[in-house]
């Protein structure tokens, strides 16, 4: 099993992007999922988290701007980013909890916020 990410890139102040994540030829059931991401000479931090359940919780940073959703029958984890700014550039990493296995991180996405 590994995480796929894709859809990070370059974009301006204000603008949208959508990373997805995928759970590649998985066969464990998958609880919590989610996003965080590092900026250069910060801690990783929180983003989102979705459960299998569909709660959600966002970093305070992100509240608003962000939105997380799952499918379930796709194994995928998706982040739509909205009105963004140069303080949402980091590398973003998918998160996934697996039954047995446990945890799986993704190799992360670079999202740059540049005009």
């Amino acid at each position: 099993v590994q995480l796929v990410e894709s859809g990070g890139g370059l974009v301006q102040p204000g603008g949208s992007l959508r990373l997805s994540c995928a759970a590649v030829e998985n066969i464990f059931r998958i609880n919590t999922m989610g996003w965080y991401r590092q900026a250069l000479g910060k801690e990783r931090e929180l983003v989102a988290t979705i459960t299998s359940g569909d709660s959600t919780n966002y970093g305070d940073s992100v509240k608003g701007r962000f939105t997380i959703s799952r499918d379930n029958a796709k194994n995928t984890v998706s982040l739509q980013m909205n009105s963004l700014t140069p303080e949402d550039t980091a590398v973003y990493h998918c998160k996934a909890e697996l039954s047995i296995i446990g945890t799986l991180w993704g190799q992360g996405t670079q999202v740059t916020v540049s005009s």
